[in-house]
């Protein structure tokens, strides 16, 4: 089995919205060199989750791990991303696509944020 990442963003027009999503999946690409990590985004901005997740399946990967990166999982994780996963599964049956919770729910996504508005407030209490 050849595993890889699809990492999926909302997009926006202003093509600098992207640089924290853009860093996410270069760090992942450092920490797990040989993974085949894609960013897909759902409008504005490609690739499209169509065109990435078919980039993926060309590289051989037979098993990819799908990541929201929203911090809840509204009605685009809950409703249109299930759809677009099914076309890609229907596209390139030999993949399995499995998706996960919105990155906005797990715990130690939530920990780190709670941590740096706990940091924010300790900078600002010195300040005074």
């Amino acid at each position: 089995m050849s595993r890889g990442l699809l990492l999926f963003a909302h997009g926006a027009r202003d093509p600098n919205w992207a640089a924290p999503f853009d860093d996410v999946a270069a760090r992942v690409r450092l920490a797990h060199p040989g993974v085949p990590v894609a960013l897909a985004f759902l409008e504005f901005m490609a690739p499209d989750l169509r065109t990435a997740g078919r980039q993926l399946a060309m590289q051989g990967c037979t098993h990819v791990d799908v990541l929201p990166l929203f911090l809840g999982a509204g009605g685009h994780v809950r409703k249109d991303l299930p759809e677009l996963l099914a076309e890609l599964a229907a596209a390139h049956p030999t993949v399995r696509w499995q998706l996960h919770p919105a990155i906005g729910e797990l715990d130690t996504v939530i920990a780190a944020m709670a941590d740096a508005a706990g940091q924010l407030l300790a900078a600002s209490t010195d300040t005074k």
